[in-house]
């Protein structure tokens, strides 16, 4: 698998993972994360997902520009869909990493960000629609 792609799918995978550990997190009605071993790895998910997010589309224009995804040009305004949801999406999950507690209740916020879910329904989209 080219390079490309596999930074495209390990970014998807970083993605997925974070979120579905939020959904959990979120579940536990934790009041912090500090002296719980889901709240370390909290801060483990939000930092992989910070680093997924950051460039995101610069990378899938990559994949598509690669010859190994689609059509460049067919997928350019997605891709700038993609850039503005990514962008907002990061500064979500940025706030909440600068938080010196972060408790279920406002990861449940974070997963219920407009913004976060629509960067998972375009990386779901554009997974799809590039293969």
């Amino acid at each position: 698998m080219p390079q490309v792609q596999t930074d495209w799918k390990s970014r998807i995978d970083a993605i997925e993972e974070a979120y579905e550990f939020f959904l959990a997190y979120a579940a536990q009605g934790l009041s912090g994360d500090q002296g719980s071993k889901s709240g370390g790895q909290l801060r483990d998910f939000l930092s992989r997902m910070a680093e997924a997010l950051d460039g995101l589309a610069d990378v899938f224009g990559e994949f598509c520009a690669s010859g190994e995804g689609d059509d460049p040009d067919a997928f350019a305004p997605m891709t700038e869909v993609l850039r503005g949801d990514a962008a907002a999406a990061l500064a979500a999950v940025r706030v909440v990493a600068t938080r010196p507690s972060v408790s279920s209740q406002l990861v449940d916020n974070l997963n219920a960000n407009i913004h976060l879910r629509a960067v998972l329904t375009d990386i779901f989209l554009l997974d799809e629609a590039s293969r």
